[in-house]
């Protein structure tokens, strides 16, 4: 009984690999996330459902589903590996050397300028952790995404994620010089209504309603313009081109306000829900190369001018 045949043993690799293909829900996007070939995760799938003697999965032509043996093996691999990774960062955790892997995401923008040098310098102080840096523009589902931490613009929504303020960082008004030169600078916020303004559309919601706030008021203005974008350095470019006004993060904007080529519009006003956060999944026992990088990236960030 002891000399388990291994055609006949399931390894946790096995159960984290029927858990990803479960969460992910398409052998494709599993292939893609794991980094092999659709036809090498198809074979060992078939390989785990050979040796279990069950179907786990129903393969369809748009996503696969669950059998019931396939529903009661997920439920029992996911707490199965999390007592074995709260049981190996529990032994890891009495060394300084950090191991195993750490799947960080951030925004486009933020993480090419930010957080992939900080991601690099912490690769070098950690030789035996595996770092991965993901960008996207879209807010995370953690179940889905298989990150561990997430470097964010504003705090998330949702209450059962854990979230630490990395740095402050207001978003502002701004525009170039020669635009003010053409068509003036807005006296007020509510003049905003008459000036063209380079639209930002990254998220749901209205992205021609801008919120303010200065001390304790707090108003809302319409605006419009002509120039509208999903990314970030598009809309920066747009407004050292002279086409309007732009509302960014104090990040993005200050290097150029100080060079002189943007100016700092109605400074005494600035947007809610700019700050940076890190955001990770409740934890009962939260690795320590999650706090050790978090702390890491915290320290660099507010050491940045």
């Amino acid at each position: 009984m002891l000399n388990q045949s291994k055609e006949s043993r399931t390894s946790t690799d096995d159960l984290a690999f029927f858990v990803r293909i479960a969460t992910l829900g398409s052998l494709t996007a599993a292939a893609r996330d794991l980094g092999l070939s659709l036809a090498a995760v198809s074979k060992r799938l078939s390989q785990l459902e050979r040796r279990l003697g069950v179907q786990l999965l129903k393969r369809t032509t748009r996503r696969l589903e669950l059998t019931v043996e396939g529903r009661r093996y997920l439920e029992g691999a996911r707490p199965l590996l999390d007592q074995l990774a709260a049981l190996e960062e529990a032994v890891s955790s009495q060394t300084q050397v950090l191991r195993g892997t750490l799947n960080i995401n951030a925004s486009f923008g933020f993480g090419r300028r930010h957080v992939a040098p900080c991601v690099s310098a912490f690769a070098a102080l950690h030789p035996e952790l595996a770092l991965s840096l993901q960008l996207s523009s879209q807010p995370l589902n953690f179940l889905d995404a298989n990150v561990d931490i997430d470097v964010r613009v504003g705090e998330p929504p949702d209450s059962r994620l854990v979230a630490r303020r990395l740095r402050t960082n207001p978003r502002i008004l701004c525009c170039s010089p020669a635009y003010a030169a053409r068509c003036g600078l807005p006296d007020d916020i509510h003049a905003l209504a008459q000036h063209n303004c380079i639209l930002l559309r990254q998220h749901e919601g209205d992205f021609t309603l801008w919120r303010f706030v200065r001390e304790k008021e707090s108003v809302s203005q319409k605006v419009r313009g002509s120039l509208l974008t999903n990314d970030g350095e598009v809309a920066m470019r747009m407004a050292l081109d002279g086409h309007g006004i732009l509302l960014r993060s104090w990040w993005d904007a200050q290097h150029a306000i100080a060079r002189g080529e943007l100016l700092h519009v109605l400074p005494e006003w600035q947007a809610p829900d700019g700050d940076i956060f890190a955001v990770w999944q409740a934890q009962r026992q939260l690795p320590t190369r999650i706090t050790a990088f978090v702390d890491f990236l915290q320290a660099r960030l507010r050491a940045e001018t």
